[in-house]
């Protein structure tokens, strides 16, 4: 299965972009999940516009699907500004970051998703935009070049990333506001889904919708596509009606369990428990055995799989732990890798 098949992966997928758009909420009070961040952003605005100002700049991070554009989209609402979307792949060359600055108005928001993969050369255009509300250009070539200082309107930057540590520390010093999107809860999640299918008009009991958040590995975003694949079943299989026996039997006939683990994840896990006793196995050869990119083990598979306490990293590989076995129906050894090796390496310590 290509990994853009695969319908828990917390990345942007075509059929997301008319979802999110008909789903995302407008409005703080509509926003549900990361109250600490609600909380803290109402305060922030409210004494913006009491003050007639523009807001500081803010940075977000966190995994991905967790609602980072949205949450741009709603702050240029709240403060009644319009927003400018863009990316950072997108800005190739500091021109390119300039046309943008330059056509900003007052207050405008600017939002730029993946932020960490701004260039070092457009960066140094943003430092001074971002501290000073400045552009500098250089004019003419060689001996007769000099710099001009444009003056730009007071704008808000919205950086996001899921990479806050690739940031450069100039870039993230700029900014006077960072909030870090932690995973949902499965209740939180539950409400997204009721909210969602209330706005798609589809009749739902509680039992299905909370199938449905338990299986969305804590994203907004899988959630609400999760939904829609059940949606199709109930319309087709059943009368229409979402409920957790529909939901339970759509998203079994999706491969995905309990825990949102699809069939590559438990493809990770059985090869490492069955090739090779639990680990300790490189990251390299795990990756040749399931026909996998090394990198998309490390950055797609594994972090949802140690975050559920199935996979531990130690100095000689990955090591899968009890509660994978437990999860897989598999009866793990009588001593776990993990604790033969320290053992070992106290021993050797000691």
């Amino acid at each position: 299965m290509p990994m853009d098949d695969r319908l828990v992966m917390t990345g942007m997928r075509p059929e997301d972009e008319e979802l999110d758009a008909s789903l995302r909420p407008r409005h703080l009070r509509e926003y549900i999940g990361q109250e600490k961040v609600k909380n803290s952003l109402q305060i922030y605005i409210s004494a913006a516009l009491k003050r007639h100002d523009a807001l500081d700049h803010i940075l977000l991070y966190g995994p991905p699907g967790l609602g980072k554009t949205t949450l741009a989209c709603i702050v240029a609402a709240e403060m009644g500004q319009n927003i400018r979307v863009t990316s950072g792949p997108a800005i190739e060359r500091p021109g390119d970051l300039a046309s943008i600055l330059t056509n900003l108005n007052q207050g405008d928001i600017l939002f730029i998703d993946e932020i960490h993969r701004l260039s070092r050369a457009v960066e140094e255009v943003l430092y001074p935009a971002m501290e000073d509300y400045a552009l500098d250009i250089m004019i003419g070539k060689g001996p007769t070049a000099r710099s001009m200082r444009l003056d730009l309107p007071k704008f808000t930057l919205v950086g996001a990333t899921t990479r806050a540590g690739r940031l450069s520390a100039p870039l993230r010093d700029r900014f006077g506001i960072v909030f870090r999107l932690e995973m949902y809860s499965p209740e939180e999640l539950a409400k997204i889904v009721a909210r969602s299918a209330g706005i798609l008009g589809m009749p739902f009991d509680q039992g299905g919708i909370m199938e449905i958040a338990r299986r969305s590995r804590g994203t907004p975003r899988i959630a609400n596509r999760l939904l829609k694949r059940v949606r199709d079943f109930a319309q087709v299989r059943a009368d229409g009606h979402i409920t957790e026996e529909v939901a339970k039997e759509s998203l079994n006939m999706q491969d995905v369990d309990l825990l949102g683990l699809d069939r590559i994840d438990r493809a990770v896990l059985n090869a490492m428990i069955e090739k090779f006793g639990g680990g300790p196995v490189g990251l390299d050869t795990l990756a040749a055995v399931t026909g996998e990119d090394a990198v998309t083990i490390e950055d797609v598979y594994e972090p949802y799989l140690m975050q559920l306490g199935f996979i531990m990293r130690t100095p000689r590989g990955r090591v899968c732990t009890p509660a994978a076995y437990q999860h897989l129906g598999k009866t793990p050894p009588a001593a776990s890798p993990a604790s033969a090796d320290d053992g070992v390496e106290q021993t050797q310590l000691f």
